[in-house]
């Protein structure tokens, strides 16, 4: 059992408590394979044959445990069940209360980072979140991946200096996209470009952490999702993105994207030699997200009010009001992954260009070795 103990699953399964308590968990419990509600630990396989990773079981098709559910095996083959759903809790009126609640819990998820010891590295990018989680480990390394001129990389080094935080830049050039994409495919098993270009930042930073000794990388995940980070959900019905229609309802469903998030995520780092840690995502965290307003979450102006608010004492204003771009776009492995395409002929008017050029890279470290 990874993320808590085998006696908290226990509990949790006798008395249907989603959130019980720890930073996600799975693995195989009393022969069956368990995994939380949220998905925050990935496993895979049947309880027979089953690993955390796709690649520690000897089917051709380690399909994951869905979020929430129990996999049993029957004769009928395996089964799964679910047996934890997300809490759906009315939306607070009292929204200082609410904010003490998000400064409380989050202070205290990423505090408990430093429990396990100082083999820990922080992957920043100087926003709010991958700030907040480093204050959290103040003698922990920075990490930031990016082309040269990346905002990624402009930003991480103004909230490193603001911080006066030890910043680590990994700069990429388009061999490290040629060398990182396969190893990202082949960690991940996907080839569409939204996926690779999230990962490849990632992966890049985790080889370079692990190089430096670190066997745990702390990340900021989680906090666009749970509380409205995403520019979709500031006006979700007019926005065909999102089924939902008020704020509060996009939330949400950004936060049901979560599971196949950290799965690609997880693989990612593992292999590429650290074990991620995502403190945002503790259960105290989530249970304080939930109940948040529409005005808590997103306006036109603002996104992620309630967390920005519950941090202010804690980071400098500069970092609390960053208005940054996602990881792909900020580290600018979108751009150059749609160059790199367009210079090998995968022109922009062919469907799924990018994607194309990902699965010819794939093709030829195969043909390769």
């Amino acid at each position: 059992m990874r993320g808590t103990d085998a006696a908290t699953v226990r509990r949790a399964l006798g008395s249907g408590d989603p959130l019980p308590g720890a930073t996600g968990f799975a693995g195989r419990l009393d022969g069956r394979l368990v995994r939380d509600v949220l998905g925050r630990r990935p496993v895979f396989g049947t309880p027979d044959d089953w690993g955390f990773v796709p690649t520690d079981i000897d089917t051709d098709d380690p399909t994951p445990v869905p979020a929430g559910h129990v996999r049993d095996s029957t004769a009928d083959g395996p089964v799964d069940r679910r047996v934890w759903s997300l809490p759906d809790p009315p939306a607070t009126t009292d929204a200082a209360a609410a904010i003490g609640t998000v400064e409380r819990a989050a202070t205290e998820a990423v505090a408990a980072v430093n429990d396990d010891g100082n083999d820990l590295a922080v992957a920043f990018s100087g926003g709010v979140d991958s700030a907040l989680v480093a204050s959290g480990v103040p003698d922990a390394p920075c990490y930031v991946a990016g082309f040269p001129d990346a905002g990624d990389v402009a930003t991480a080094r103004d909230a490193a200096a603001a911080m006066d935080r030890d910043l680590r830049v990994v700069e990429l050039n388009h061999a490290d996209l040629e060398r990182a994409v396969p190893e990202v495919v082949a960690a991940t098993g996907r080839t569409d470009a939204m996926s690779v270009s999230i990962a490849l930042p990632l992966y890049v930073v985790a080889e370079r952490a692990a190089v430096d000794g670190f066997d745990r990388l702390a990340l900021g995940q989680g906090a666009d999702e749970l509380f409205g980070g995403y520019a979709k959900v500031v006006d979700p019905a007019d926005d065909d993105r999102i089924d939902a229609t008020t704020v509060r309802g996009a939330v949400r469903e950004t936060i049901h994207t979560l599971p196949d998030g950290i799965e690609r995520d997880t693989l990612t780092l593992r292999a590429a030699g650290v074990e991620p840690v995502f403190p945002l995502l503790d259960d105290r965290v989530v249970r304080a997200a939930l109940p948040l307003p529409d005005h808590l979450l997103a306006t036109d102006d603002r996104r992620k009010i309630a967390l920005r608010r519950a941090v202010a004492g804690r980071l400098p204003s500069t970092v609390v009001d960053a208005d940054k771009k996602a990881v792909q776009y900020g580290s600018l492995v979108s751009r150059e992954l749609d160059r790199l395409a367009r210079q090998a002929g995968f022109k922009r008017r062919l469907d799924r260009h990018v994607d194309r050029y990902i699965e010819s890279l794939v093709d030829d470290r195969r043909s390769r070795t």
